[in-house]
């Protein structure tokens, strides 16, 4: 079946939701600790504007991961500067789902004039480190020990995708 990619819609909430709080009860790739109720993504899903979309793929009529592009910063000199999140199902991670999403969001980011997007990832997901570096992701940074979940301290690796043209 062909996997699609397109702009997330409010009926769409529930199942970002679910993909994301799996990650939240298994996993360090988010470092939220507590689950967030299908309210709560509804609301946050109505909050984005234009220039800060939500994507998601599917394959038939299932949504099988989503994306976003969020601003890094709320203080206006950072306006060309966006964060990525990419979430994957777990069913269907090693398919390629993750890099077509992140790739749909860096033709976005550019088609919307944003000029860098920065990748915040915890240090042991090897995965996610790998997929940015694929697409061009530069490292930017190390944070040591910042972050905790599971009884387990946690470092933030900072990547820079630049969009600017030369």
């Amino acid at each position: 079946m062909e996997t699609r990619v397109r702009p997330a819609t409010l009926a769409d909430a529930q199942a970002i939701n679910a993909i994301h709080n799996h990650y939240v009860r298994t996993c360090t790739c988010t470092w939220q600790t507590i689950e967030e109720t299908d309210e709560n993504r509804l609301k946050w899903l109505k909050s984005r504007d234009q220039a800060h979309p939500v994507i998601v793929a599917e394959i038939g009529h299932q949504v099988v991961g989503w994306g976003s592009i969020s601003a890094y910063n709320t203080r206006t000199g950072w306006s060309a500067t966006v964060e990525d999140s990419v979430f994957v199902h777990h069913a269907h991670q090693g398919k390629g789902l993750g890099k077509l999403i992140l790739g749909d969001l860096l033709l976005r980011a550019e088609q919307l004039g944003h000029k860098s997007v920065i990748a915040r990832i915890s240090g042991e997901q090897v995965g996610s480190l790998r997929l940015h570096a694929s697409l061009g992701f530069e490292p930017a940074g190390l944070l040591k020990a910042v972050g905790r979940k599971f009884e387990q301290d946690l470092d933030c690796v900072y990547l820079l995708k630049s969009l600017r043209k030369p």
